[in-house]
């Protein structure tokens, strides 16, 4: 069993992110060396004796223990290349860069979800607009969500109350070539989703999410709050099956309570820690870094 304090590197792009802070002040106070690795910093050597990954400047972090990557949407490329480098020299990534890639292809992981007998609201994807009013017939009819595939913290994500938006929506959208996804909107959520944070196949904390007035998006960013809230068995069976379905140790799983019971909206491999820290009092950050010592065989207090 191995003692000791370990050598582990945040990977980011943003040190002064609540999340990110949080992370380090966790990992200083169970013992550890951590350094925060900004991802446009970083870059490797391929070769086959002697692979290496640098910082600026030609620091080497080949001896690093683990990794803990938290990805901006917008540098998950890059990210995941040098953490598949990390990977290489047998560094513990606490994320995976395949987990990570997966749970950032939205339509992918919700094909995922279903192949692994989960339950999301009804979705539609199509790559030519003159099949709009099937599409739009395939999840219900308006009102419906419309979804950038690449979006992220609520943005891109569009409510068409009538067809006659939802059509005008949808062919804006495919105008510009982007990909889209149609979604069935669940009317009885009222403006609110669950936040189940998993780690290492556990949920450790959980929040409701509420709207704020005159929005539809639950999201904390955009202006909506977070409240305590009692999950069920079966939320919680949804959640750490979604986290396992991606292969992630850490997870944030959104959820919406529908008249057909729990359904899956998203699944997170970098979820922000301020809005469920907060409510719950629950201290992630240093659970996160229990992981690791647990993955690492370090002896728990």
């Amino acid at each position: 069993m191995r003692t000791g304090g370990l050598k582990i590197g945040l990977l980011a792009s943003n040190p002064d992110l609540y999340s990110n802070r949080r992370i380090m002040e966790a990992a200083e106070s169970r013992g550890h060396e951590i350094q925060f690795l900004n991802i446009k910093n970083c870059y490797m050597k391929l070769d086959a004796t002697t692979p290496e990954i640098h910082y600026r400047g030609g620091r080497l972090l080949n001896d690093l223990d683990a990794i803990i990557p938290r990805i901006r949407p917008s540098k998950t490329f890059y990210a995941c290349t040098l953490l598949r480098q990390f990977e290489s020299l047998g560094v513990y990534c606490l994320n995976t860069s395949m987990a990570i890639a997966k749970s950032r292809d939205k339509l992918r992981s919700l094909q995922l979800l279903l192949d692994n007998g989960l339950q999301i609201p009804t979705t539609g994807f199509a790559n030519s607009p003159l099949d709009t009013d099937d599409l739009i017939d395939m999840v219900g009819g308006a009102p419906l969500i419309v979804k950038l595939l690449e979006g992220t913290q609520g943005k891109g994500v569009v409510l068409a109350e009538t067809r006659k938006a939802a059509d005008s929506v949808i062919n804006a959208f495919k105008s510009l070539n982007a990909n889209i996804l149609v979604q069935e909107f669940i009317k009885e959520a009222s403006g609110k989703d669950l936040r189940c944070f998993v780690i290492d196949g556990k949920v450790v904390a959980s929040i409701q999410r509420v709207a704020a007035v005159g929005e539809f998006r639950a999201n904390i960013h955009l202006g909506g709050r977070a409240e305590l809230v009692k999950i069920t068995a079966e939320e919680k069976r949804l959640a750490i099956k979604a986290a396992k379905a991606m292969d992630l140790k850490v997870a944030g799983v959104d959820l919406i309570r529908s008249n057909k019971g729990p359904l899956l909206l998203e699944v997170n491999s970098s979820p922000g820690l301020q809005g469920i820290e907060t409510a719950t009092n629950e201290d992630i950050a240093v659970k996160m870094i229990m992981a690791i010592e647990k993955q690492l065989c370090i002896p728990s207090e």
